[in-house]
């Protein structure tokens, strides 16, 4: 059962109220109930409003097609009765014409005759109003512009240009992405971006721009070869759209960017937000739009090896990539040939097959947002190795250079492994893998199968450890006991990283008198005696840097044990270092050494001697072994608060890893030098960092723990460029990851306060709030409570920017009573002084707000009183609270005036505006015991009480304060801000004043 009618003006609030709903069905059902709503109220305007509310809801939505109906009923109702329309809704017919005309091109049903005879309707009704055509050509160059007829178009479109603009025009920044669409579609990328310059800056704005600007610049920016600024459209753009249904066209670009820029699995996920768009039906072109796309990103994965991959796509089954590939494009083409049959032309199809055909323009653009990692499905046999840290080597894991062709054959692939193995490049495991699958059935000499054995237990870890013992008997066997006894110390410390430290140093200890008595009776040679000192040396330094702290119970002989290993290693390579293999020796000795003065405390020789190993390393020729002590050397650095030291090690490192260096590697170094250079204020080039950081993190597996560390510092860089949409879609990306146990509670707080400082940019203040209440409730229970009280602060001034003064108000009092918890007097007095604003739009109304304010003028006092009896206090700290009491004062009168309204008493306004005066009065007085520091705001409250004699009709008394406000700035100088609008408004109460005199 119904219930009773609304009237009038409850019914255009309703309709206010519905139209600031998400688009989408719901809201367009709203506005029929409220049209049912207006044809009871027999008021003919009711349902011509009614009507132009349902139709303006519909064509904001996914049911585009029902908007023809009610502009049908209201063409009607203005031929017929063109009086009952006020001039507003005479504005918005006319308005709406342009609407129709879009609406016929995107409903392959209607012919294209009905569109024609539209646009000749159109016309005559704009002349018959007195409107300019440029909304009329406008029309006419979208027609020609969707039929392909490009010689129509250009007239249209120099003809819309060449046209007055009027009130029928659209607003300039839709016009601007019109013309910058066509630009792009004639190939003249520039020239569009310039066109859409004063968008994408801010300079002009509505409802859906910079949106669909942003959105329609990120092929133009690839093709430019500009991906940075086509990143951050991304970002920024895919915001806006998200929550605008009727926006799936500017939806399918970001969809679209993501294939055509490396991000398929990007794609995928912007593919799963909107099922619906798959199959809504009401705006068949915006389908086609997103169906060319979802073509184009399942072709892509296809190509990756993924057609296999389960994919979304329409409800009701579930698809693979293939399987979707499929259906897209015959359901985008089914629609393109239905265009162009009313067209008569090809031209949808063409550009729709054009779309859909369309190949990366970017091999790799990180976004910085969470991603999976894109694996093609491919065979064990057919995968390249992946080599890592070799026993007998340093440095962190690199990938492995180019693989041997396939027909090499096994001599030349033999010779190729040892000259790797010789020259110490870490492609040496991955060209032993490839000798060891070629020779998969044949017989091989026992050095060959001994060399094989040595090279696969490199980077196998634990499981190695036998296969280190295998090769050091087939090196026996071989007759090469030195190589032997290399492969068993090889064995013994791999043995020492799995906890038998203690049983890996008896073993060492063995081999190595036994490979120093080799070596003097000439039984092998020097490279492979070091070997064996080597690992000796490195078990004994891990054994320390097991121990922790460095002054333990027998930390001091251990750590002298293994400094005398490594000084006898160090001797032993240093005279042979023209071979590249004792070269590497010496150097990881000089890291060791490093290495033990860090653990030792002493961080300026630890920062030496690295330096000294990563030098040597390059001299050498193998930049790829000083990765590892450069990275270690940059944070020493940093710790020695030696930033620029920290920060050329940090890219030294980078450029020596360079390619080889596998994707967490790449991760953890991006992130180092992120934060030495956010550290240094150098913040866009850390955020360049960060993002590599992040993209190598997901390609590592990482996503969830380093990705997410690297999302969140990216986040904080970005905002720190005010880059504030791109920012808080990143730290939205990275907030679901973060755990307290892995990254610290420390880092969820800061991830949401930023994305509140983020949102509140943006106008999004509810959840602003929500953010900063939530990390709120983590930072309750932290010992020290300064950051509780902020935060509770920052969500109540959100929540009152966002209309909730109730739930403001709460906010403001838990903020306070932490504020006064920690003794904070400014911060607490400022809380009472906005929960009182906030109090005036509450049930508490008048009397609340001037109890509060009340209270904050008494705790201003009694700090200033506490203050003033502390002798030892900086007396700073008592001009800053007096200050505050002025303000306070200043809000306090400020409030009671705005109180009033055209509704209130005259006696009852009388006694407010000297309730208001009183507070303004002592808050000059309280300014002037401030002098000179507090001009400004002594001149302001002036005013404001002189504002407040005019009302109470005291001319004189008002005269007097706007004088005394210009004597206060006889002389100052000019272009000063403050001063010239100080003197601006005096000298406009003065002039009130004499008018008011003269009537």
């Amino acid at each position: 059962m119904s219930g009773p009618a609304m009237d009038f003006d409850t019914l255009r609030q309703a309709m206010g109220d519905n139209y600031e709903q998400p688009e989408g069905p719901a809201r367009n059902a709203r506005a029929e109930q409220l049209l049912a709503e207006a044809e009871k109220l027999d008021i003919p305007l009711a349902v011509i409003e009614a009507l132009g509310h349902q139709l303006k809801v519909y064509n904001y939505s996914s049911e585009k097609d029902k908007m023809f109906v009610p502009f049908a009923r209201l063409l009607r109702l203005w031929d017929e009765h063109p009086e009952d329309f006020d001039e507003y809704e005479i504005h918005s017919l006319h308005w709406v014409f342009k609407w129709m005309s879009a609406g016929m091109l995107d409903q392959p049903h209607i012919p294209l005759a009905s569109i024609e005879k539209w646009l000749g309707e159109m016309e005559y009704r704009y002349r018959l109003a007195g409107h300019s055509e440029r909304a009329v050509r406008g029309a006419e160059f979208s027609v020609a512009a969707h039929l392909g007829d490009l010689e129509r178009a250009e007239r249209a479109y120099a003809a819309w240009l060449a046209a007055d603009r009027d009130s029928m025009a659209d607003c300039h920044a839709c016009e601007l992405h019109s013309q910058g669409w066509w630009r792009a579609e004639r190939d003249a990328d520039t020239e569009a971006l310039e066109l859409w310059r004063p968008v994408l800056e801010g300079e002009h704005s509505c409802a859906h721009e910079p949106h669909t600007v942003l959105a329609s610049s990120l092929v133009p920016l690839l093709r430019l070869g500009r991906p940075e600024e086509a990143r951050a459209h991304h970002l920024r753009g895919l915001r806006l759209v998200r929550p605008m249904e009727s926006m799936r066209a500017a939806y399918a670009d970001h969809v679209e960017f993501c294939a055509l820029s490396g991000n398929e699995a990007r794609a995928l996920e912007l593919l799963a937000e909107r099922p619906a768009y798959f199959t809504d039906s009401g705006d068949p072109r915006s389908k086609l739009d997103y169906l060319a796309v979802t073509a184009l990103v399942m072709d892509r994965l296809a190509g990756l090896g993924l057609g296999g991959r389960t994919v979304p796509g329409p409800a009701g089954r579930t698809w693979t990539a293939d399987e979707l590939a499929v259906h897209a494009r015959v359901e985008a083409l089914s629609l393109a040939a239905r265009f162009d049959a009313r067209n008569g032309t090809s031209y949808v199809s063409e550009r729709a097959r054009a779309r859909m055909d369309r190949r990366p323009l970017v091999d790799r653009l990180p976004l910085g947002v969470r991603s999976a990692r894109q694996a093609p499905k491919t065979a064990a046999a057919d995968a390249p190795p992946r080599p890592g840290t070799a026993a007998d080597g340093t440095g962190p894991a690199t990938g492995g250079g180019s693989r041997p062709a396939a027909g090499s054959g096994l001599p030349a692939l033999l010779a190729e492994a040892r000259r790797l193995s010789q020259s110490r490049s870490p492609d040496a495991v991955a060209a032993w893998a490839a000798v060891s699958r070629a020779a998969e059935g044949r017989e091989l000499e026992i050095r060959d199968r001994a060399e094989i054995a040595d090279h696969a237990a490199m980077e196998r870890g634990p499981e190695g450890i036998a296969l280190f013992h295998e090769a050091a008997d087939l090196y026996d066997a071989a007759g090469d006991p030195g190589e032997a006894l290399a492969a068993r110390a090889r064995a013994a410390y791999v043995l020492a990283l799995v906890g038998g430290a203690e049983e890996a140093l008896a073993t060492v200890t063995g081999l190595r008198e036994r490979a120093l008595a080799l070596l003097a009776d000439g039984g092998t040679g020097v490279s492979q005696t070091a070997s064996v000192l080597v690992g000796r040396a490195r078990i004994l330094v891990h054994r320390v840097q097991e121990d922790g702290e460095p002054d333990g119970s027998g930390a001091a002989d251990r750590a002298a044990d293994a400094e005398s290993a490594v000084r006898e290693l160090l001797a032993f390579a240093e005279p042979h270092a023209a071979d590249v293999r004792m070269a590497s020796r010496a150097a990881e000795a000089q890291a060791m050494l490093g290495e033990l003065a860090a653990h030792s405390g002493d961080a300026a020789t630890a920062a030496e001697l690295l330096g000294r190993a990563a030098e040597a390393f390059v001299a050498a020729g193998l930049p790829w072994f000083a990765v590892e002590y450069e990275s270690r050397l940059a944070g020493i650095a940093r710790h020695l608060d030696d930033v620029e030291g920290a920060e050329r090690a940090a890219r030294a490192a980078l450029e020596h890893g360079g390619s080889r260096l596998e994707p967490l590697g790449q991760a953890q170094l991006h992130l180092q030098l992120a934060e030495i250079l956010g550290g240094t204020e150098q913040v866009a080039a850390a955020a360049d960092h960060a993002l590599e950081a992040a993209h190598w993190a997901d390609e590592a597996g990482q996503g969830p723990t380093l990705g997410a560390w690297a999302r969140h510092q990216l986040g904080g860089f970005l905002l720190r460029q005010e880059r504030w949409a791109e920012a808080a879609e990143i730290l939205e990306s990275a907030l679901p990851d973060l755990t307290a146990d892995m990254h610290g509670d420390g880092a969820i707080v800061q991830t949401r306060w930023w994305l509140g400082d983020c949102l509140t940019e943006l106008g999004e203040h509810r959840a602003a709030a929500e953010h900063w209440l939530r990390a709120a409730d983590v930072a309750r229970h932290w010992p020290e409570q300064r950051d509780h009280a902020m935060l509770a602060h920052l969500a109540a001034e959100a929540l009152g920017r966002a209309g909730l003064p109730a739930e403001a108000e709460r906010a403001y009092a838990r903020a306070g009573d932490l504020w006064r918890e920690l003794g904070n007097t400014h911060a607490l007095v400022r809380s009472l002084r906005a929960r009182a604003w906030v109090a005036l739009r509450t049930e508490a109304g008048l009397d609340g707000a001037r109890e509060l304010m009340a209270t904050a003028v008494r705790e201003c006092e009694e700090g200033v009183g506490a203050v003033s009896a502390a002798d030892e206090q900086d007396p700073r700290v008592a001009l800053r609270l007096v200050s505050e009491l002025g303000h306070t004062h200043r809000q306090f009168g400020d409030l009671v005036a705005r109180s009033v309204t055209d509704g209130t008493e005259e006696e009852v306004a009388r006694e407010r505006f000297e309730q208001a005066l009183d507070q303004l009065t002592r808050a000059v007085s309280v300014f002037a015991s401030l002098g000179g520091e507090a001009l400004h705001a002594r001149t302001g409250a002036e005013l404001g009480a002189g504002w407040l004699e005019a009302d109470l009709r005291r001319p004189r008394a008002a005269v007097e304060r706007a004088r005394g406000v210009l004597s206060a700035y006889a002389g100052a100088a000019e272009g000063d801000e403050v001063v010239g609008a100080r003197r601006a408004e005096a000298e406009n109460l003065l002039r009130v004043v004499e008018e008011r005199a003269e009537d």
